[in-house]
């Protein structure tokens, strides 16, 4: 059985009343208004202490004085106790209901906060308005450098979470600012908006590694996102780190890709002012581009005097082989020869392109079967298409440069047409 005021004591306890203070309280509820030592020999506190208490109590209201002399203390009624105590609990409840998302919102930006005296290493960070929120944060304490990765699709995520304002302040206070991304027509405005306050360059192969690299104090990689894992914004992943090696190894990676890149000017005139017209080959419409090409042709002779024209074959072949393997590039997965190789097979089914399946790893051996570019009538176009088409999906996947084998003509019939990519 509790002990008799048991509930009082407790609940003066998380006023932050001690116990000694409670007896004091006590004593005058059930005495009646009392002097200062009377107090404390009710209670069993010496002098001094009930002195102090008695202040205590006094103060929280819980004890009032009469003003006479010689002065008394009148305890507050334990009633009034509790109901005001009830009050203060449903105004707290009231007030953390009321902020029950900035507390939460509060807490989500703690948590992946880290100063020189945090000992983790290490944070994985989720969703996208998190990552946001925090390379805000970790840019704006940037002093010299910052590298940033990203492929051409995914530049514009870096608009959205308004990450270009946080380089451009950097860039405002001194800090060297890199852009390393893959520079096309669709996102040539969204290129020109991050040269303008950064050194940008583009990269002739895929950016696989989207990360930022701050300083040599940390890195931050993307390991999913809209173009990877995440089917949603909700779902992007992020891994920071401070650890040493790491931040080597991203700075190193982000060093070897830069410096082959293209500087941002010469791709912007590339892409604007073009060596070559294009003419493009449409779907139910095939004939439109040739008949392009018969009246420049006439024009040419008219202007000239000259007879006869010749399109070299082999090259024309070669450069609608590496066209349609930049693009099968963008629609097939893997990171490497033997996973581009799976994908690849995939998409030769799916496409109606022929059956393609890897025969050995090392080196890459790929056998074509059923091939659609080795027509009846030119078994040959396909044998030159082929190796350059492959050749193209390796170089704009993998990067680096390849060299595919031509396959043998003498087994074409019996093995289908057998290449071999090694890496240059």
């Amino acid at each position: 059985m509790a002990r008799p005021g048991s509930g009082l004591l407790e609940l003066l306890g998380d006023l932050g009343i001690p116990e000694k203070g409670a007896r004091v309280y006590l004593a005058a509820c059930r005495a009646g208004p009392q002097t200062a030592s009377e107090l404390g020999r009710l209670s069993a506190v010496n002098r001094v202490e009930a002195y102090r208490f008695i202040k205590q109590l006094t103060e929280a209201g819980l004890l009032v004085p009469n003003g006479g002399r010689p002065q008394r203390f009148a305890a507050l009624a334990p009633e009034e106790l509790v109901d005001r105590s009830i009050r203060t609990a449903s105004d707290r409840l009231h007030r953390l209901e009321a902020d029950r998302e900035k507390v939460l919102s509060g807490w989500e930006e703690s948590r992946t906060e880290l100063d020189d005296r945090d000992p983790r290493k290490f944070a994985v960070l989720e969703g996208r308005g998190t990552i946001c929120r925090f390379l805000h944060k970790r840019i704006g304490t940037a002093e010299r450098q910052v590298l940033l990765s990203t492929g051409g699709r995914t530049l514009a995520t870096f608009l959205e979470g308004g990450i270009d304002r946080a380089l451009r302040e950097a860039g405002d206070r001194g800090v060297k600012v890199k852009v390393l991304t893959e520079v096309y027509p669709p996102n040539l405005g969204a290129a020109k908006h991050f040269a303008g306050f950064s050194e940008l360059r583009h990269s002739a192969s895929p950016v696989v590694n989207r990360a930022v690299v701050i300083d040599r104090l940390g890195a931050l990689v993307y390991v999913s996102g809209d173009d990877e894992f995440g089917p949603t914004t909700d779902e992007q992943v992020a891994l920071w780190s401070s650890a040493p090696m790491f931040v080597h190894l991203a700075r190193d990676n982000y060093r070897r890709v830069w410096a082959p890149a293209t500087r941002s000017e010469a791709r912007f005139v590339e892409l604007e002012n073009p060596l070559a017209a294009v003419l493009p080959v449409i779907s139910g419409k095939e004939a439109v581009p040739f008949q392009r090409l018969k009246e420049i042709a006439k024009l040419g002779m008219r202007a000239s005097g000259v007879k006869e024209f010749q399109l070299h074959l082999p090259e024309l072949i070669e450069t609608i082989a590496r066209q349609l393997g930049r693009e099968i590039a963008l629609q097939v997965e893997g990171q490497t020869p033997a996973t581009v190789a799976a994908s690849l097979s995939e998409y030769y089914e799916t496409h109606t392109l022929g059956h393609l399946k890897m025969v050995k790893a090392q080196p890459l051996t790929l056998q074509v079967t059923a091939c659609f570019a080795c027509t009846p009538h030119s078994p040959e176009i396909g044998r030159m298409m082929c190796p350059q088409l492959l050749r193209s999906v390796l170089e704009s996947r993998l990067g680096h440069h390849w060299e595919v084998s031509k396959p043998d003509p003498t087994k074409h019939a019996t093995r289908g047409c057998v290449f071999t990519a090694t890496a240059a």
